[in-house]
């Protein structure tokens, strides 16, 4: 199923949102379209054009914003002030501001952690959802990337080669990564713990080197934030169990940083909720089977929302 044609977006702005923070956001497709607010993964990863091309421009009213912190949003990879309970506020101010009484919610990997954290404070502003990537932001969740005995039994090279960074370091790998990225050389440090995720999505790492602002983001955010807990109040699946909004689940079988059975624990405690499991799909939403299942999970979840 072909993505939509890429638009440029009609319209961008930067939303002062407090605490010294600036939300980088830009609309496009229909204004008078159902609007759908599109959830970076990271924390820290920020939006891309290309996300505009799962919905028909129609359609829909796109939504895409950058999370505190993260892409175009100021300041660069900021983490202070920068907790969920910040994000879920933030995305009542951009709706607010939009003037948009209900919308959909499109996320993908972290995205997912923030729209059912969206959803369970505020499941009256929510017309339902399309969740990519399940991660669920657990203990076992965050053991499964940065611990030995998880994913790392997959990718051993590729295990060492995060580790070998921090070596000197004690502590967890979050805690040796906080403390390395705090130093001059964040940049060097971003890049190596960039490329451990890359691999895991199924994509290429680059050559060790100094990362770029997309990579520093990354890293800084994904790193403050697992090292609390994702800034939970309380569980997801506790939070969200018996949510009757509809939900459209995509999720791939040869997904390494986020494994299947998450997508299934959150699809048995949200009895409206269809999964669509890809078979060969990976993490990345540029995955082309898993592209093809976010396009028809867009279109399902129209039609039971308009028709």
């Amino acid at each position: 199923m072909a993505l939509f044609p890429y638009l440029d977006c009609r319209h961008h702005f930067y939303l002062p949102v407090g605490d010294g923070h600036q939300l980088y956001v830009e609309e496009s497709g229909n204004p008078a379209g159902l609007p759908v607010v599109v959830l970076h993964g990271g924390p820290g990863g920020g939006s891309s054009p290309q996300q505009r091309r799962f919905f028909d421009p129609q359609q829909f009213r796109i939504i895409l914003l950058d999370q505190r912190g993260a892409g175009q949003s100021r300041p660069l990879a900021g983490i202070r002030y920068n907790t969920t309970a910040h994000l879920v506020a933030d995305l009542e101010k951009v709706r607010e501001y939009l003037g948009i009484e209900r919308w959909l919610l499109f996320g993908g990997s972290w995205g997912v952690t923030l729209a059912l954290a969206y959803a369970a404070a505020h499941a009256e502003r929510v017309l339902g959802m399309v969740l990519r990537g399940v991660f669920l932001c657990r203990q076992q969740d965050m053991d499964w990337l940065y611990t030995s005995q998880g994913a790392a039994r997959l990718f051993p090279r590729e295990w060492q080669a995060v580790n070998a960074p921090v070596a000197a370091l004690s502590g967890s790998l979050l805690d040796r990564y906080a403390a390395a990225m705090a130093g001059e050389r964040a940049r060097y440090f971003a890049r190596a713990w960039c490329n451990w995720e890359a691999v895991l999505a199924g994509m290429s790492p680059l050559p060790d080197g100094q990362g770029g602002d997309d990579e520093l983001c990354m890293a800084v955010q994904e790193v403050h934030y697992f090292r609390h807990g994702g800034f939970l109040e309380m569980p997801l699946l506790e939070a969200c169990a018996g949510s009757v909004l509809p939900v459209e689940i995509v999720h791939g079988d040869r997904d390494f940083v986020c494994p299947l059975d998450q997508a299934d624990a959150l699809h048995q405690v949200l009895p409206n909720s269809v999964l669509s499991r890809v078979p060969g799909g990976a993490h990345s939403a540029s995955h082309p089977a898993i592209a093809n299942a976010l396009v028809a999970a867009v279109k399902r979840l129209h039609r039971r929302i308009v028709e």
